[in-house]
């Protein structure tokens, strides 16, 4: 194939465009910001109601990370009863015999 030819032209051309429009909807797909029609760059969900969305996205992972802590409390306060009740019932037993 001869590279001065038109249709090596063309077949360059169309796996650059190609190759852009790969990149372009990998980045969309994945959240990234992609250019706009006019070189600036636009972001993904850019706006008040994304700006709500994570202020209340936020106060609910702050209660939810409470609500863990309590619960990796009460489950460390189980275990301790649980342990302290094995260790009495084998102290009952040595003393049975």
């Amino acid at each position: 194939m001869n590279w001065g030819s038109p249709i090596a032209v063309i077949a360059i051309i169309a796996v650059c465009y190609g190759g852009w429009l790969i990149s372009t909807w990998i980045r969309a797909k994945h959240g990234y910001p992609v250019e706009g029609e006019f070189g600036g760059m636009v972001h993904k969900g850019s706006g008040p109601d994304t700006d709500r969305k994570i202020e209340l996205l936020a106060s609910e992972n702050g209660r939810l990370k409470d609500q863990v802590l309590r619960l990796e409390e009460r489950i460390a306060v189980l275990e301790r009863i649980v342990t302290d009740k094995a260790a009495r019932l084998s102290d009952e037993i040595e003393n049975l015999r």
